[in-house]
């Protein structure tokens, strides 16, 4: 399984520090580091996902849908919440361009609020391709307060790419136009690069 090079870290960290105390001190002092390291190595793995069909809008990330709200006649905004437990790599929903790559500063409401996806600390990718643009949004919550993204205006990203991840706990949004027939509901739970969310329902081109 792969994991994450921030997860190795803390990991490699904790077991050196639970047994630096078990040997100084107790040994059994350290056993509560040891299940950190490997709940950190649990926490950031990184599975391999198979590589979507054309045409369709895949989940940026593990975990829950939580809401689906219109943002106007031309856009809906779907947010999926992360709890601990779920993968926190985020993958793109299309493939594409990245047109914009926007960092905000903000608060760390409860990921799972209505207000966190306005005003919480957030990160947005702008992707584009085939005739549609679909904005993907990592937002941090109460715990996770820090966003990692890889990419950068003028990247190409295939289907289901990495695009970064959130530390501890989080929530992505992905807010698309029209010319997506939304397939999932409020209460699904998702893997991200995996699960279909939306399918091309304008002219039938695919991506």
């Amino acid at each position: 399984m792969r994991i994450v090079s921030d997860g190795i870290n803390f990991a490699c960290g904790l077991t050196i520090l639970g047994l630096g105390l078990s040997y100084f001190l107790n040994p059994w002092i350290g056993s509560p580091f040891f299940l950190l390291a490997a709940f950190c190595l649990y926490f950031f793995r990184d599975p391999e996902r198979p590589t979507p069909p054309p045409g369709v809008m895949v989940a940026p990330a593990d975990g829950r849908i939580v809401a689906i709200r219109p943002l106007g006649p031309h856009e809906t905004r779907v947010s999926i919440f992360l709890n601990i437990f779920n993968v926190h790599v985020n993958r793109t929903p299309i493939p594409g361009a990245v047109t914009d790559v926007l960092y905000q500063k903000g608060k760390f409401l409860v990921a799972s609020h209505e207000a966190a996806s306005t005003e919480n600390e957030q990160n947005t990718l702008v992707i584009e391709g085939a005739g549609t643009r679909v904005v993907c949004r990592q937002i941090a919550g109460l715990i996770a307060r820090r966003i990692i993204c890889y990419k950068q205006p003028g990247d190409t990203v295939a289907a289901g790419e990495r695009i970064g991840y959130i530390k501890f706990g989080s929530r992505v949004d992905v807010i698309f136009g029209p010319e997506w027939t939304f397939i999932a509901k409020v209460g699904d739970k998702v893997a991200a690069g995996s699960t279909i969310l939306a399918r091309r329902s304008d002219t039938g081109e695919t991506i």
